[in-house]
């Protein structure tokens, strides 16, 4: 694994826990929507029941599946603020920071540093050397 990859891992999965996010609010949604029919032909009075049962138990299984994503993601950002901590050079720290903890664009970096592009992608590389040469000593 590169430390390109090694740092990316943050950002899939917050993805992952936005992505999830979402699921569950459309779910909530659509347990919203289930409303009661009345009428007076026969019918099977589980069948709705069920529906809002396999609604809730996604939502659940789910949430379960956040929090675990959140427990992992701050165990990797934890590493990954380790990692980076040991890089000496302040504008190289702050960088990585920006891009693989906060999730920043390169334009955004570039402009929150107040350096042109491609000092930052230049930047970026003798970073990630760092991050590779810190990694390989431990």
């Amino acid at each position: 694994m590169t430390a390109r990859e090694y740092l990316s891992q943050a950002y899939r999965i917050d993805q992952r826990i936005n992505s999830k996010l979402e699921q569950i609010a459309s779910l909530r949604a659509l347990a919203a929507k289930v409303t009661s029919t009345l009428s007076d032909m026969p019918c099977n009075p589980k069948s709705q029941t069920l529906s809002m049962e396999n609604i809730i138990c996604k939502m659940v299984d789910l949430e379960n599946e956040i929090n675990n994503d959140i427990d992992n993601l701050l165990d990797l950002k934890n590493n990954i603020v380790t990692a980076i901590k040991r890089i000496e050079n302040p504008k190289s720290r702050m960088l990585l920071e920006l891009r693989y903890l906060c999730f920043k664009s390169w334009e955004q970096i570039a402009v929150d540093m107040g350096y042109n592009s491609k000092y930052i992608f230049r930047l970026h590389d003798k970073a990630l050397e760092k991050v590779l040469i810190t990694k390989s000593g431990e």
